[in-house]
């Protein structure tokens, strides 16, 4: 239940909140707000009822007070309305009072009830006069000194209406000026507006005030006439003297004031302050600062907090000759209040027929024997508010015989109402849920002596409210209902749409709440599937209750999915509706995930979507894998995988794995599915190194390498080395199988085959990257001059002892193998007598033990059956047609032709040098280069370089090279320089004290400085101020400034130069102010010789 009241006039309303009616379960809900009105204008009440739950509409009575059913007061001056939105499915209810007078304010109550819900809202309606220009109030506009100082009286301040006071409800009343403006007449009405206890002492302070004062010479400032503070509040009074040094006395209703707590005395420069703490009514009294002769005057006025109705009064209705007790509560105990009685006041006088009485808070007004001419609105008034009452009083009391009783008909039944009271002369109305019926064609209203009658034909289901009866000048409300026999009805949200779907998480208890309504109650049937179910039927349950229905499954199952049916059945009908029931779950868990493409730390995993999703589609996959001997899994994924493949990173290499995965969907995560066939992260081992030809013969080539630098967990388990013929793709392998070793002969090649090699290393992983001879290598025997190196030792005579071991080693080369002479002074030696051992690389002389006969000149000869027959082999020309294609970057691209004289020899290959213009030095780019075109790269912008070409045979280079007619220039990339954009910066700023004044206590007639820091850019200017005056001219003040630092001497200070001390900085970019509080002590020896002044400065 909401309420909302709502002006149809412009004034200014506070509405309540609205508030949804709460179930029967719920606390009522809190009562509305008060409302606040003028009078003579018209006001609606609105309550709004939430009628989702409701099954009929409800029924709704407007009182006053505690017993005042205003369905009795329904006519011209109040109307009751009611309306139904079918969209918000919202029931509003409306009270409009229609140019409400005083009389109308007081306590309201709404009450909302239905079959088995009831919900009420309380509420105050308060009415204000129109404003009048003769009914004026005066407020006071106040400045204040501090922020918990009292307020002085200001006589300038402007007049404002009391209409206008509303709004300014805090602003304080002037009652002195009020009381020196309003004639002598008005003077007892005020004091009791205002709350003043000692109106007479008031007047006599306002003759003496009234009083022209002369101007004085003591004083420079006087005290004001008259100061105004609230009760509890601080004031000071502050007076300033001519001579800094005078003495003052303080004097309250002619008693010197002494020092204590709650009085404080102040002199500062001349000024004298006394501060009056906590201001209670005592401190109501006149004061006077007297210096030396003279005397300055004021009066001080404590106000005391308005008096407020707290608790206001009520309605009461009585009969002649019973005694009437009017009670309110105020705020404050023992205030003074005044009783009115339809706008005149009540006294004593008045043959004692009303009593006053006082009791703490609480006042009252008894009548002790009511009369007719007792009837009427009374008031009790203070001057902080208003409360009104009305007191209804009857002659004799009506006697009801018959009462009007509840009704239960059928549709086009005839109900009739009928009541009997004891004066067949009383009148009365019929009502039908607060609004009065209007008889036509099918109500009838009858009046037979003592009998009322209501007649209602052919009644339908709007005809079904409640009625009451209500007899004119009692306050009398016969009610009755009218219920209308219903059909049996199922109220579902869904019906007359697609079957209700309901949806259980399986395991969990499904409760099915059906709301039915029906007059007799219905009998209930629930049905599944054409299976009847009965009240206790394993896990499934039925309850029946007053106005629902229940069907409950305890701990559902995929088998209690599919369509229930409930009946309703009475003798006036049937209904019936279907509810499907749908049982979600958990998914079941997926297949065993499998895994792929396993690698040194990682592997990839895929798995398939469970069988049966639980109802609910399937949100992700969580996956979690474990050490094979382990038993503790760890989760992979904190969120959901979308995808049905995972990449498993940041595993260990060598250790075994396992891998597992759950299905999740919207009601949780389903059991983990099998484990995964365990795995091991193993990579493959990195390629071999320098992988290089050793040698060639007409049908073998002599391989060898080192091992990989990275073999990893897996081992290795062998080298697989492969053969290309130049110009095919096909690979073939170069021996059977795995070999261990780091080098290969490789036999029975075609001799003159072009073959590209390569080799890669194997292990549980697979295979490595593959090392490849870049060049094709030809399957020939390459024919090589014999030659020698001859170590240095042995470049001159070689000296040993007899005895000695000689043991002399001579590398050589040659291919085909060479034959080895070793000869002595020209003779060919003995090997008995000397050793002689032979490799393909190398000879040996060894002698055991040297003797004399040793000595000589040793010879050695290496001959190669090669140069028996080619003795006609020449060296090659040059190479013809070198030309410069392109240059680009840093790389130059050359090409050139076989030269034309091959020397008689295959061209083995090309000898490709460069060479800057400006040193002209060559330096070899290429050596045994094959092709006859190539790229120069890691040239040095900015030269230009030559290029020269050999060819080589079997003999050698040849004699000469062909060289670029033209040399290749490596431009510079064009680059300008930019210089850096700085922003200026702004190193302005507004000034800021880094050290601040500090207050200081010195002696009087000594020199003292005080001293602060300031910063600022551009420097800023300094000003100096003493109680805001600038002491700018001021000779006896002396200002420094020096790299920030600012002082300000005072040359010989008097307790004069006491005060506030302000310093001032302000540039272009802002200001900045500091103070400090400077105390001048007087000397010990006082040069006046009076004490009290040199105590009194201190």
């Amino acid at each position: 239940l909401g309420l909302h009241s709502f002006p149809e006039k412009s004034e200014t309303v506070t509405p309540a909140e609205a508030v949804p009616a709460p179930a029967a379960s719920e606390s009522p809900a809190p009562p509305a707000e008060s409302s606040q009105h003028t009078e003579g204008g018209n006001i609606t009440f609105t309550a709004k009822v939430a009628g989702e739950s409701l099954l009929k509409k409800p029924s709704v009575k407007w009182f006053k007070g505690k017993w005042m059913d205003l369905g009795s007061k329904v006519g011209k001056h109040l109307q009751l309305h009611d309306n139904y939105d079918r969209n918000t499915k919202v029931y509003t209810f409306e009270m409009e009072i229609i140019e409400a007078n005083m009389t109308f304010a007081g306590g309201y109550r709404c009450e909302v009830s239905t079959k088995d819900k009831f919900d009420s809202s309380s509420f105050n309606l308060t009415l204000f006069l129109f404003p009048s220009e003769t009914n004026c109030g005066f407020l006071l506009l106040h400045s204040t000194e501090g922020h918990d100082d009292g307020a002085e009286f200001n006589f300038s301040s402007l007049l404002k209406k009391r209409g206008e006071g509303k709004s300014e409800s805090q602003s304080d009343v002037d009652v002195w000026d009020i009381l020196r403006k309003a004639p002598p007449t008005e003077y007892e009405k005020i004091a009791f507006q205002y709350g003043i206890t000692d109106l007479r002492g008031m007047l006599k302070r306002l003759k003496r005030i009234k009083k022209e004062e002369k101007k004085s010479t003591a004083f420079l400032k006087k005290l004001d006439p008259a100061y105004q503070v609230d009760k509890g509040q601080k004031i000071k009074l502050m007076v300033e003297v001519a001579n800094p040094d005078a003495d003052v006395k303080w004097l309250k209703n002619g008693q010197e004031i002494q020092v204590s707590g709650r009085y404080i005395f102040e002199a500062v420069g001349n000024k004298r302050i006394l501060t009056i703490n906590h201001c209670s009514l005592a401190d109501d009294a006149a004061y006077e600062c007297v210096v030396g002769d003279e005397k300055s005057f004021t009066e001080l006025f404590v106000k005391e907090p308005p008096i407020l109705i707290t608790r206001p009064l009520e309605d009461q209705m009585v009969m002649v000759g019973e005694r009437v007790e009017f009670e309110c509560e105020v705020s404050e105990e023992g205030a003074t209040v005044k009783w009115e009685k339809d706008g005149i006041e009540l006294t004593r006088e008045e043959t004692f027929k009303y009593r006053f009485k006082k009791d703490g808070k609480k006042q009252y007004l008894i009548i002790n024997e009511s009369t007719k001419e007792d009837s009427g609105h009374y008031t009790v008034k203070t001057n902080g508010g208003v409360s009104v009452a009305e007191l209804i009083v009857q002659e004799k009391k009506l006697e009801v015989y018959q009462s009007i009783a509840d009704l239960t008909v059928k549709a086009r039944d005839q109900a009739v109402f009928k009541c009997e009271v004891s004066d067949e002369n009383v009148k009365g109305i019929w009502l039908k849920n607060g609004k009065e019926v209007i008889p036509d064609e099918r109500i009838k209203i009858s009046h037979i002596g003592r009998i009322h009658k209501l007649t209602i034909e052919d009644v339908t289901p709007e005809d079904e409210a409640d009625y009451s009866f209500i007899p004119q000048g009692f306050a009398y409300n016969l009610s009755a209902k009218l219920q209308f026999l219903e059909p049996p009805k199922i109220h579902l949200d869904c019906l007359g749409q697609s079957p209700d779907t309901i949806v259980v998480v399986a395991g969990n208890k499904l409760r099915l709440d059906v709301p039915v309504s029906g007059d007799p109650t219905p009998t209930v049937i629930w049905q599944k599937v054409n299976k009847l179910l009965f009240e206790s039927e394993g896990r499934v349950r039925v309850e029946m209750h007053e106005d629902h229905c229940v069907f409950i499954i305890e701990g559902a199952e995929k088998e209690d999915e599919g369509v229930y049916r409930v009946i309703l059945k009475n003798p006036v009908g049937e209904d019936k509706a279907d509810i499907t029931v749908k049982v979600i779950d958990v998914p079941d868990p997926p297949e065993a995930p499998t895994i792929s493409n396993i690698g040194e730390d990682y592997c990839t995993v895929h798995w398939q979507p469970p069988k049966y999703d639980g109802g609910q589609p399937v949100l992700g996959y969580i996956l979690e894998r474990k050490k094979k001997k382990s038993y503790r899994w760890m989760r992979l994924n904190f969120d959901l995988l979308k995808e049905l493949t995972y990449e498993a990173k940041r595993m260990i290499e060598g250790v075994v794995y396992e891998m597992r995965i759950y299905a999740v969907n919207s009601i949780g995560m389903s059991r983990p599915s099998p484990a995964s066939q365990p795995f091991m992260p193993i990579a493959p081992p990195s390629e071999p190194t320098h992988f290089t030809v050793e040698d060639v013969s007409d049908s073998t080539v002599s391989l060898k390498w080192r091992p990989p630098e990275r073999i990893g967990a897996g081992g290795l388990d062998g080298y697989m080395l492969e053969y290309c013929k130049d110009g095919s793709t096909e690979w073939i392998p170069a021996l059977p199988g795995l070999t261990e070793r780091t080098s290969a002969l490789i036999k029975d090649l075609v001799t003159g085959d072009k073959l590209y090699f390569r080799i890669k290393a194997v292990n549980l992983a697979g295979e490595s990257g593959a090392a490849t001879i870049k060049e094709p290598v030809t399957v020939q025997e390459i024919l090589q001059r014999p030659k020698f190196w001859l170590p240095r030792h042995l470049r001159q005579t070689l000296v040993k002892k007899v005895g000695e071991t000689v043991n002399i080693v001579i590398p050589f080369q040659g291919k085909p193998r060479p034959k080895i002479t070793w000869l002595k002074d020209g003779q060919t030696l003995d090997s008995k007598d000397v050793g002689i051992r032979n490799s393909s690389t190398d000879t040996i002389l060894f002698i055991r033990k040297a003797e004399l006969h040793h000595s000589g000149l040793l010879d050695l000869e290496l001959k190669a059956k090669v140069f028996s027959y080619v003795s006609s082999a020449d060296k090659p020309g040059p190479p013809q047609n070198i030309k410069l294609v392109d240059v680009w970057g840093f790389n130059a691209a050359l090409e050139w032709t076989p030269p034309q004289d091959d020397g008689n020899a295959q061209i083995l290959g090309y000898t490709v040098q460069k060479a800057d213009k400006k040193t002209m030095e060559w330096y070899t780019v290429f050596d045994h280069y094959r092709r006859t075109n190539c790229i120069v790269s890691d040239l040095i912008m900015g030269n230009e370089y030559f290029f020269r070409i050999f060819s080589e045979n079997l003999c050698g280079l040849s004699e000469t090279a062909a060289t670029t007619k033209n040399p290749a220039y490596i431009q510079k990339t064009g680059t300008t320089y930019k210089p850096p954009c700085y922003k200026e910066h702004d190193f302005s700023e507004a000034p800021k004290f880094t050290h601040p004044l500090v207050n200081r206590s010195v002696i009087a007639g000594y020199n003292t400085t005080l001293s602060c820091a300031v910063r600022g850019i551009p420097k800023p200017k300094i000003f100096w101020f003493k109680n805001k005056m600038d002491l700018s001219g001021d000779a006896k003040y002396r200002m420094f400034s020096k790299q920030g630092v600012l002082t300000l001497e005072i040359r010989k200070p008097t307790p004069f130069d006491g005060g506030i001390y302000t310093c001032k900085a302000v540039n272009e970019c802002g200001e900045a102010e500091i103070e400090c509080r400077l105390d001048v002590r007087g000397n010990q020896t006082n040069p006046t010789g009076n004490p009290s002044t040199a105590m009194k400065r201190q």
